[in-house]
């Protein structure tokens, strides 16, 4: 098997493993290998993954679901710090010009930015939100590309193989994206694998990257990496940062709403 194909099997199988957990209770090493029809092993390599990216909490024969590693369906999370998304979304709107090529993904913060993009005319979106796509699609002569495949209707999204293959043939003036977890050693990172790929296609082919973060990400570990820190041009969030992660964050223009 080509290492692409294993990565990508080890990647869905990580996923069902963290989708077994959501209901809870902990579930042991034979239970998981029985249910995905793998061998013990091969389950504890993937837990002993999921633990180093602060998914999971192993116990004795089994692991648990860690507390941070779960979002809810979108409407849910569009109301989670709806007050810092929107100052965050008000200030990030400020670096859209009329005419500008964008990716906006489907997180929420991004979300609550397209509503704020509604006055700009003549923009060109690409994306991979339902969401995105019906605030900004059909109004001030605006060219709307939306990557399809199929739908994850928790995420209102579309993030499968053949939606990234058709934003990475794009080149934005700017990616507009938010993050489910930002932390000084692993960096960014998100819970779910083809958000998080969405994510590292954004970050190589546009020519700036605005990160809208609210201060509930920081020192939040997530499930899949997606970039360094670095590679973040311009970070708007909504509350001062620690000593910390303003450094980490040096290089970049940092706006705080």
């Amino acid at each position: 098997m080509r290492r692409g194909q294993t990565i990508q099997k080890r990647t869905q199988r990580q996923r069902e493993i963290v989708a077994r957990l959501r209901g809870g209770a902990a579930l042991s090493v034979t239970g998981l290998a029985a249910e995905l029809d793998v061998s013990d092993e091969t389950i504890r390599r993937e837990l002993r993954a999921l633990e180093e990216q602060g998914a999971i909490i192993r116990e004795h024969g089994g692991a648990r679901l860690a507390a941070s590693a779960f979002e809810g369906p979108l409407a849910q999370r569009m109301e989670q710090n709806a007050d810092a998304k929107l100052r965050i979304a008000r200030a990030a709107a400020d670096f859209v010009s009329d005419g500008a090529i964008l990716f906006i993904d489907s997180g929420t913060t991004s979300c609550f930015i397209a509503r704020q993009l509604v006055e700009r005319r003549g923009l060109t979106v690409i994306t991979n939100s339902l969401q995105v796509a019906s605030e900004l699609g059909s109004i001030n002569d605006n060219r709307l590309f939306l990557a399809a495949g199929q739908m994850d209707y928790g995420y209102l999204a579309f993030s499968d193989h053949d939606a990234q293959r058709y934003v990475a043939g794009f080149t934005p003036h700017l990616a507009i994206l938010s993050v489910g977890a930002i932390h000084l050693e692993q960096g960014l990172m998100d819970f779910h694998p083809g958000e998080a790929a969405m994510s590292r296609i954004a970050y190589e082919t546009s020519e700036k990257v605005l990160l809208g973060a609210d201060s509930s990400k920081f020192g939040r570990h997530g499930l899949m990496r997606t970039a360094a820190l670095e590679e973040v041009d311009i970070l708007v969030t909504e509350a001062p940062l620690t000593a910390d992660y303003a450094q980490a964050f040096a290089h970049a223009e940092v706006v705080v709403a």
